[in-house]
């Protein structure tokens, strides 16, 4: 095997370095602008009422059964594949939800009707919220209850 003298090549991460920057300042920006839209589009067409810098998963489900019975607060975050229901049709039970300012809705969650999550709460991947969350709570499991609290 030849030996090669590589001391006059670049070093590729230092040129992809240079790329990379931009690129995700674009994707970060294109991604805000994205989120932006989605907000948009859930309280004009649909009329949800979702706060300011609240986030949506584009993976997330919003019911749109009872569109106006969604209520989101500032600064929450709805993760992808969770599920925020408003309608039971099992039960024939159509019914508000309401999610306070800065939650965190977990991946796969879901959220039944008639649920009140209060301000800064924290809802696990895969819970099942079928009772109210007071403020300040983490909760988690099937049914949610709650694991902890979040301090301040």
């Amino acid at each position: 095997m030849r030996s090669e003298n590589l001391s006059g090549i670049d070093a590729p991460t230092c040129s992809k370095a240079r790329v990379l920057l931009p690129t995700a300042r674009i994707r970060e920006a294109l991604r805000n602008i994205g989120n932006w839209l989605r907000r948009l589009y859930f309280i004009h067409v649909w009329h949800m009422q979702i706060g300011e810098g609240s986030i949506i998963s584009f993976g997330a489900t919003l019911d749109k059964t009872y569109p106006q019975g969604v209520h989101i607060g500032k600064n929450s975050v709805v993760a992808f594949g969770a599920a925020v229901l408003t309608h039971d049709g099992t039960n024939g039970r159509v019914s508000n939800i309401y999610i306070g300012d800065n939650c965190l809705i977990g991946p796969k969650a879901i959220v039944l009707p008639g649920v009140v999550i209060e301000d800064n709460c924290v809802v696990d991947p895969a819970s099942v919220v079928a009772r109210n969350v007071r403020a300040g709570s983490h909760v988690g499991g099937n049914p949610a209850r709650i694991v902890g609290n979040i301090k301040d």
